[in-house]
């Protein structure tokens, strides 16, 4: 497709910008609305939260990845074929996602970010899912722009906290609780708990049953 001159520049400023990554790779969606669909997946590195339970703990220093330019990685997501690209972490938000974003969205895919908000957003996001942390909250300026928030539960305190964040959410937002994967015992909690609050669905790591990355 022709570009003007502006456009051309602008795609090659943002391709030139480079991020911490940790990981980059075409798999399945495992979670939340989009579960079941080709996703290409970009894990920046470095996290502010820092939960316990995290399964990809090697992502919190930064300093450990190597730094990649938006171009490699647009185009790599671009040349899976996925319509699909995944921002996550980490905590994808510590980077300015605007020129990442721009990148990926050029080349046709539609850009979606899991956070937990504890930063504010930025980027050109089609999809917004919020993932909330006890260990440091998100920010009350990300809520209006949540299409789905996702919770992990242990215990009823974090249905306390679903519900706290919930109230915060535009209407119309997709919310999900789910099972922290070695603790079966909230998978009873969870589920009783939305037969009686039809509002919320539940989400589960189906990756991890499929196992696949």
């Amino acid at each position: 497709m022709f570009k003007t001159d502006s456009e051309q520049h602008l795609l090659d400023t943002t391709d030139s910008v480079s991020y911490p990554v940790m990981e980059h790779f075409l798999t399945i969606q495992g979670e939340g609305v989009h579960t079941g669909r080709a996703a290409y997946f970009i894990r920046t590195a470095g996290c502010d939260v820092k939960c316990w339970w995290c399964d990809v703990k090697d992502s919190w220093d930064a300093d450990k990845h190597p730094r990649m330019k938006t171009g490699e990685l647009a185009n790599s997501a671009k040349q899976s074929g996925a319509h699909i690209a995944v921002i996550t972490g980490g905590e994808p938000l510590l980077h300015d996602l605007g020129p990442l974003s721009i990148s990926l969205r050029k080349r046709g895919l539609q850009v979606h970010i899991e956070t937990s908000g504890s930063s504010p957003l930025s980027g050109h996001l089609d999809w917004i899912t919020l993932s909330p942390k006890r260990f440091k909250e998100p920010l009350d300026e990300n809520f209006p722009y949540v299409d789905e928030l996702k919770v992990v539960v242990l215990t009823n305190k974090d249905l306390e906290w679903a519900e706290k964040n919930a109230v915060k959410c535009p209407e119309g937002t997709r919310l999900l609780l789910q099972p922290e994967w070695d603790t079966p015992k909230s998978i009873p909690l969870i589920t009783e708990y939305v037969k009686r609050n039809p509002q919320w669905g539940i989400s589960l790591q189906t990756h991890k049953f499929l196992n696949i990355p």
